[in-house]
């Protein structure tokens, strides 16, 4: 009996660490990812700002020739950066739009270590949003692909800031999304990969609280576009295996005002590539009616 509880014990130690150890790697991982650096539109003006925690945040603001107080917040995704966003920028340019395209903490130009995933970025954002009003914006509105699109939900939960949002591929809690893509890493059969991506996921949870200070269990999108009235368009693609389009429909039925497009044959924020034409009328056609 000593020799079983010993080995009990012993697996019991074993596994703690193993968790231990896979929650801290994922950690590390989910919120330091590589930086992108790429060149940036030359015809754009540069601009920096201050974050509320100190970092120095950058981005190129586009103008149309004619002076416009029409704007667009435009945020790509996670280890993107600016330039991403650069082709929707200009079909915006072309409707008489400035566009405003930061780099997110954490990526391209910007400063700070940490993607908080919304923890910050929410507040980033709305800090975008008082330097544009500075620059004659008047009607502003949001566009975010994948982490972006997250960020603006979040964004608009805490201040009405943005007329209008079309939010490609965004998740609805970033601890299921977490799940969904750590369970794909398991292999093993779904439903022990599903207990396997939850222990890991909670364990990274509470792991991030003490090292990073960050409670990351608290973002959640589908919890904050049902307290927001600004009107949201939702876009999914169907072929999605990083986000799958149940996170957008999630999040369209979390609030009756919402609109989701889900798009066939369209993988993980590839929409305006798999449709062009279609995306290019939705979403200009839903910032020119709000």
């Amino acid at each position: 009996m000593r020799k079983v509880l010993r080995a009990g014990i012993a697996c019991v130690v074993a596994g703690v660490a193993l968790l231990s150890a896979a929650s801290a790697y994922l950690c590390q991982n989910t919120l330091r990812v590589p930086r992108r650096h790429s060149p940036v539109p030359t015809d754009a003006r540069a601009a920096t700002i201050r974050a509320r925690d100190g970092v120095t945040l950058a981005a190129s603001f586009l103008q149309p020739p004619v002076a416009t107080a029409r704007c667009v917040l435009a945020l790509h995704g996670i280890t993107d950066n600016r330039s991403g966003m650069v082709p929707l920028a200009t079909t915006l340019l072309a409707e008489r739009y400035a566009v405003l395209l930061p780099d997110s903490r954490a990526h391209g130009e910007s400063g700070g270590n940490l993607v908080t995933y919304g923890v910050l970025e929410k507040f980033d954002a709305l800090d975008w949003v008082h330097w544009m009003r500075q620059q004659g914006c008047k009607q502003i509105y949001g566009l975010g692909e994948s982490l972006g699109g997250a960020v603006l939900i979040q964004a608009a939960a805490v201040e009405p800031a943005f007329r209008a949002i079309v939010a490609e591929g965004a998740f609805s809690t970033l601890e299921s999304v977490a799940r969904h893509r750590v369970a794909r890493m398991i292999p093993l059969p779904a439903p022990v990969a599903s207990v396997g991506s939850w222990l890991i996921v909670k364990s990274t949870e509470i792991y991030a609280r003490p090292v990073y200070g960050l409670e990351l269990e608290r973002v959640s999108p589908v919890a904050d576009i049902a307290r927001t009235k600004t009107p949201v368009l939702l876009i999914h693609g169907m072929d999605d295996e990083r986000t799958p389009p149940s996170h957008s429909e999630a999040l369209a039925h979390a609030n009756s005002a919402a609109v989701l497009w889900l798009v066939p044959h369209a993988g993980h924020a590839g929409a305006s590539r798999t449709e062009p034409q279609e995306f290019r009328r939705r979403m200009v056609a839903w910032f020119a009616g709000n």
